[in-house]
């Protein structure tokens, strides 16, 4: 062999010798890889369910338009109230606070409504590492 075979698999092997402890350090190194989330189980519900939430649907749709439309009773009684004491700020500002309230009242009743409707049509949903409840409780 030539000396400079010999000196280029010297190079080679020293070279060998630094990197594999480098990169199994490297590779140790690693952090874990994070669990994967437990499955989603979604229960399908029974075959005239699909008919219950439409009536639901419609049922929900109805209320919102007839709160909808009390508001704006509501609003028109407010504005016709609001003329005669429009000079007085005294009563505007107690006005304009009623108003607010009503306001209020209004938007958390109608999300109420459309909360309620969410959790009555969503499907249920089951997490297979949790046991109900009811079967923790022992007493």
């Amino acid at each position: 062999m030539s000396f400079e075979t010999r000196a280029s698999l010297r190079l080679w092997s020293a070279v060998l010798v630094l990197a594999l402890p480098a990169a199994a350090a490297a590779w140790q190194a690693q952090p874990p890889r994070p669990a994967a989330p437990p499955p989603v189980i979604v229960v399908q519900p029974p075959a005239n369910a699909r008919f219950q939430q439409v009536v639901r649907e419609h049922e929900v749709r109805d209320q919102l338009q007839k709160s909808q439309l009390e508001e704006q009773l509501r609003q028109n009684q407010t504005d016709a109230t609001r003329r005669p004491y429009a000079a007085n700020p005294i009563h505007a500002t107690r006005l304009d606070q009623a108003d607010q309230a009503q306001r209020e009242l209004y938007r958390a009743r109608q999300q109420d409504l459309l909360d309620r409707y969410q959790n009555a049509v969503a499907p249920p949903v089951v997490h297979p590492d949790k046991s109900p409840a009811s079967s923790r409780s022992g007493g």
